[in-house]
């Protein structure tokens, strides 16, 4: 965490010829891989200490940045295309004035109200429901797939006004500052490791409390944890908020550092992608899915650029051999191989 930390000023205060001089795309690049570990780590609280498999939660993640990125369009004022106060997408479409779900957003506190409530709120009423039925298992996690993806077309309307396939864009400035000045951007990486490390020893707080236990035990026995006496109802739902909103943190720092976010971002897909970064990394284990998220973006963004049409084959092999032969991730084939490397000293001890 501290060398992360020391990046950005190695990109402000070290010329560009300098050896250790960290570029403006690097910086932006760790911080977006940043905001998709705290999206993996919101989702292995409920995956990996709950056993509740979402493959939804990319919903979560867009809706955050959509609450932020709408403050971001209208941060822009009058300085698109058409010269208006309404974003050039509205004028596009001939809207006269903001619809009411979007009234107040020139206010950056009441964004930020949005990207914790409004999906807080999703989760809870969509977790409320399937959970009182008692939906669990591979049902649920279709539920929720088909939850995003009905999102999607949603947001992929024009008539919705959340900027049809285009989405939001063309951001020029956040609480009175260029988004794309140095400063700016090395706050907002400082943003995305401070929300990082704080949702980590959050979670880390939660599954070593007694509240962390029972939602082990609604994981491996919960039908056990009725029996004592627990309502599974409520810590189901609880863990399940809190990922939603963790998640959506995510997305509202993702959108001001990528500089855009559409439609394609609730795609069944990138949920799934999340369930790989946890999976590849270590499902219960908090640290894996942030090495995960980073191990897997990383490669993505070395393939898509080298061989662009192998990703897909990579990534599916990838998640096939961890399934096959590392079913602990990364994080448990450590341990592992440490072992490994002693044995030979421990025979020779023996003998």
């Amino acid at each position: 965490m501290l060398g992360a930390a020391l990046l950005p000023l190695l990109n402000l205060a070290l010329p560009d010829g300098h050896p250790l001089h960290v570029s403006g795309y690097l910086l932006g690049l760790v911080g977006k891989f940043m905001c998709y570990a705290l999206a993996a780590l919101a989702l292995d609280l409920v995956w990996g200490y709950t056993g509740i498999l979402s493959l939804g939660h990319g919903v979560f993640f867009a809706l955050g940045a959509y609450a932020h990125g709408m403050y971001l369009m209208r941060a822009i004022g009058s300085e698109g295309s058409y010269g208006s106060r309404l974003p050039d997408f509205m004028v596009f479409l001939d809207w006269k004035d903001y619809p009411w779900y979007w009234a107040f957003t020139d206010h950056f506190a009441y964004c930020l109200l949005l990207v914790v409530l409004v999906p807080g709120l999703l989760a809870f009423i969509f977790g409320y429901f399937a959970f009182r039925s008692r939906i669990k298992g591979v049902y649920f996690s279709i539920i929720t797939q088909a939850m995003t993806y009905a999102f999607m077309l949603l947001f992929f309307r024009n008539d919705t006004g959340f900027g049809g396939n285009n989405g939001f864009t063309d951001f020029k400035r956040i609480l009175g500052h260029a988004i794309t000045a140095p400063e700016t951007r090395a706050a907002l990486y400082l943003a995305t490791l401070a929300a990082l490390l704080g949702a980590l020893l959050l979670c880390r707080w939660i599954v070593g409390s007694k509240l962390g236990r029972v939602l082990q035990g609604v994981r491996d026995a919960e039908s056990r944890l009725m029996f004592i006496g627990y309502n599974p109802l409520s810590f189901k739902l609880f863990v399940w908020t809190l990922s939603a909103v963790l998640c959506a943190i995510a997305g509202a720092l993702y959108v001001p550092q990528v500089g855009i976010i559409n439609p394609s971002e609730m795609s069944p897909a990138n949920s799934i992608e999340m369930v790989i970064w946890v999976a590849i990394g270590g499902r219960g284990t908090l640290v894996g899915p942030i090495i995960g998220a980073f191990v897997v973006n990383g490669l993505k963004s070395w393939l898509t650029a080298a061989f662009p049409e192998l990703w897909l084959f990579a990534l599916g092999l990838l998640f096939i051999l961890v399934t096959l032969f590392m079913r602990q991730g990364i994080l448990g084939v450590l341990p592992a191989l440490a072992r490994l490397r002693r044995a030979p000293v421990s025979e020779e001890e023996t003998a």
